[in-house]
């Protein structure tokens, strides 16, 4: 079991190692993963953002912000750039007592986030499962006709403690 300890003491480049390892073993998890209240589909995460119940994070790629631009009101924190635990940490402290959805494209990294950190001891993460562009689990954000904004709309309203 990975402890909050060990993910804390590795490199930046070690924690996104251990993210990707950890989303390997996501196909034995998933079914028991589906039943749990860390799972929404996108319109659960979209209602409870307009109801200010969680935050919500983004962390596909900045090219895919670019692609498709980002859900209204989520905070584009990619997984693919450096202090990404720093960050996603950062924002659970800023959600104050509400959980923090994290999306991506498809449900994979936002998964493998969700797996990642419940390993390492934290709580208050959802899976938005659907992703951006839907998957098996749902039509999607950008299907389900939620609002989208700009990456750079995104980007100019991200808290500077969470850049």
């Amino acid at each position: 079991m990975v402890t909050k300890a060990m993910v804390d003491n590795l490199l930046p480049s070690r924690r996104l190692i251990l993210t990707g390892c950890v989303a390997l073993g996501l196909v034995t998890a998933l079914p028991v993963r589906a039943q749990s209240d860390t799972i929404w589909s996108a319109a659960e995460a979209y209602q409870a953002l307009v109801e200010d119940r969680i935050r919500l994070v983004d962390v596909r790629s900045r090219e895919e912000w670019m692609q498709t631009g980002v859900a209204e009101g989520a905070w584009p924190i990619s997984l693919h750039e450096p202090r990404f635990l720093q960050r996603l940490l950062a924002a659970k402290t800023r959600a104050e007592d509400r959980p923090v959805g994290v999306i991506c494209a498809v449900g994979g990294r936002s998964n493998a986030v969700l797996t990642g950190m419940l390993d390492a001891g934290y709580g208050g993460i959802i899976d938005v499962s659907e992703g951006m562009m839907g998957s098996s689990r749902g039509p999607g954000w950008i299907a389900g006709g939620f609002p989208i904004v700009s990456v750079k709309d995104a980007l100019e309203a991200l808290p500077s403690d969470l850049t």
